[in-house]
Protein backbone atom coordinates (compact mmCIF):
# COMPACT_ATOMS: atom_id res chain seq x y z
CA UNK A 1 0.00 0.00 0.00
CA UNK A 2 1.44 3.16 -0.86
CA UNK A 3 1.61 5.41 1.83
CA UNK A 4 2.37 8.72 0.08
CA UNK A 5 -0.96 11.46 0.57
CA UNK A 6 -1.52 13.59 -1.86
CA UNK A 7 -4.03 16.71 -2.08
CA UNK A 8 -7.23 16.64 -4.81
CA UNK A 9 -8.92 19.68 -5.77
CA UNK A 10 -12.29 17.96 -7.28
CA UNK A 11 -15.86 19.10 -7.12
CA UNK A 12 -18.31 16.73 -5.68
CA UNK A 13 -20.74 15.33 -8.65
CA UNK A 14 -23.31 12.76 -6.21
CA UNK A 15 -23.43 11.44 -2.98
CA UNK A 16 -22.79 7.78 -3.43
CA UNK A 17 -25.39 6.70 0.42
CA UNK A 18 -28.34 7.85 2.07
CA UNK A 19 -26.79 7.01 5.44
CA UNK A 20 -23.96 9.61 6.47
CA UNK A 21 -23.66 7.70 9.86
CA UNK A 22 -22.21 4.37 11.46
CA UNK A 23 -21.44 2.35 14.49
CA UNK A 24 -18.10 2.04 15.07
CA UNK A 25 -15.75 0.08 17.07
CA UNK A 26 -13.80 2.73 19.27
CA UNK A 27 -10.46 0.14 18.81
CA UNK A 28 -10.32 0.27 15.22
CA UNK A 29 -13.27 2.37 13.73
CA UNK A 30 -14.98 -0.83 11.79
CA UNK A 31 -18.39 -1.14 11.41
CA UNK A 32 -19.93 -2.95 14.82
CA UNK A 33 -22.37 -5.54 13.98
CA UNK A 34 -25.12 -4.53 16.47
CA UNK A 35 -28.47 -6.68 17.69
CA UNK A 36 -30.71 -5.23 20.14
CA UNK A 37 -28.34 -5.89 23.48
CA UNK A 38 -24.97 -5.96 22.20
CA UNK A 39 -22.56 -4.95 19.71
CA UNK A 40 -19.70 -6.69 18.07
CA UNK A 41 -16.77 -5.97 16.34
CA UNK A 42 -15.52 -8.78 13.82
CA UNK A 43 -11.90 -7.28 13.26
CA UNK A 44 -10.91 -6.58 16.67
CA UNK A 45 -12.70 -8.29 18.53
CA UNK A 46 -13.89 -5.90 21.02
CA UNK A 47 -17.43 -6.31 22.27
CA UNK A 48 -20.39 -4.76 24.72
CA UNK A 49 -23.86 -3.36 25.33
CA UNK A 50 -25.33 -1.94 22.27
CA UNK A 51 -26.87 1.20 24.13
CA UNK A 52 -22.71 2.19 24.04
CA UNK A 53 -21.97 1.61 20.75
CA UNK A 54 -20.62 5.19 19.47
CA UNK A 55 -21.33 6.46 15.66
CA UNK A 56 -18.73 7.69 13.16
CA UNK A 57 -19.62 9.44 9.84
CA UNK A 58 -19.21 8.13 6.69
CA UNK A 59 -19.98 10.35 3.93
CA UNK A 60 -18.92 8.44 0.40
CA UNK A 61 -18.81 10.31 -2.62
CA UNK A 62 -18.75 10.56 -6.30
CA UNK A 63 -16.05 13.65 -7.48
CA UNK A 64 -14.18 14.74 -9.89
CA UNK A 65 -11.01 16.98 -10.57
CA UNK A 66 -10.26 18.63 -14.32
CA UNK A 67 -9.36 14.83 -15.66
CA UNK A 68 -10.88 12.10 -14.14
CA UNK A 69 -13.72 11.06 -11.83
CA UNK A 70 -13.08 9.23 -8.61
CA UNK A 71 -15.44 7.60 -5.89
CA UNK A 72 -14.21 8.45 -2.40
CA UNK A 73 -15.57 7.79 1.40
CA UNK A 74 -14.61 10.49 3.49
CA UNK A 75 -14.78 9.41 7.25
CA UNK A 76 -14.61 11.03 10.56
CA UNK A 77 -15.07 13.58 12.41
CA UNK A 78 -13.81 16.03 9.83
CA UNK A 79 -17.13 16.16 8.78
CA UNK A 80 -18.20 17.94 12.18
CA UNK A 81 -18.73 21.52 10.96
CA UNK A 82 -20.28 20.18 7.89
CA UNK A 83 -23.12 18.73 9.94
CA UNK A 84 -23.28 21.11 12.84
CA UNK A 85 -23.12 18.34 15.57
CA UNK A 86 -21.28 15.07 16.21
CA UNK A 87 -21.94 12.15 14.78
CA UNK A 88 -23.67 10.76 17.90
CA UNK A 89 -25.93 13.93 18.15
CA UNK A 90 -26.86 13.54 14.29
CA UNK A 91 -27.63 9.47 15.27
CA UNK A 92 -30.22 10.70 17.96
CA UNK A 93 -31.53 13.70 15.96
CA UNK A 94 -32.28 10.69 13.22
CA UNK A 95 -33.83 8.28 15.50
CA UNK A 96 -35.98 11.33 16.54
CA UNK A 97 -37.01 12.51 13.12
CA UNK A 98 -37.81 8.47 12.60
CA UNK A 99 -39.70 7.89 15.52
CA UNK A 100 -41.94 11.02 14.68
CA UNK A 101 -42.41 9.74 11.53
CA UNK A 102 -42.89 5.93 12.07
CA UNK A 103 -39.93 4.87 10.20
CA UNK A 104 -38.98 1.70 11.35
CA UNK A 105 -35.47 0.88 9.80
CA UNK A 106 -33.24 3.32 11.61
CA UNK A 107 -30.25 3.24 9.14
CA UNK A 108 -32.80 5.70 6.81
CA UNK A 109 -31.70 9.03 6.87
CA UNK A 110 -34.72 11.05 6.74
CA UNK A 111 -35.24 12.56 3.39
CA UNK A 112 -34.73 16.07 4.35
CA UNK A 113 -31.29 15.00 5.60
CA UNK A 114 -30.38 13.67 2.11
CA UNK A 115 -31.69 16.80 0.57
CA UNK A 116 -29.88 18.90 2.82
CA UNK A 117 -26.22 16.83 2.64
CA UNK A 118 -26.72 17.42 -1.52
CA UNK A 119 -27.70 21.02 -1.16
CA UNK A 120 -24.37 21.04 1.19
CA UNK A 121 -22.21 18.69 -1.19
CA UNK A 122 -23.03 18.49 -4.81
CA UNK A 123 -21.09 20.82 -7.12
CA UNK A 124 -19.02 21.75 -4.02
CA UNK A 125 -15.43 22.01 -4.97
CA UNK A 126 -13.57 20.64 -1.47
CA UNK A 127 -9.37 20.04 -1.27
CA UNK A 128 -9.43 16.04 -0.13
CA UNK A 129 -6.87 13.74 1.20
CA UNK A 130 -6.12 11.05 -0.32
Amino acid sequence: MNSVRELLAASVISIQNSCFIYPACQKCFSRLMLDSRRFNCLKCGCTGEAKDASYRYRLSLKIADTNDLFDITVFGSCLDPFFGVTAENLRRCIQDLNQLSGETNTDVSPGVLVQAVETCFIGKRFIFGV
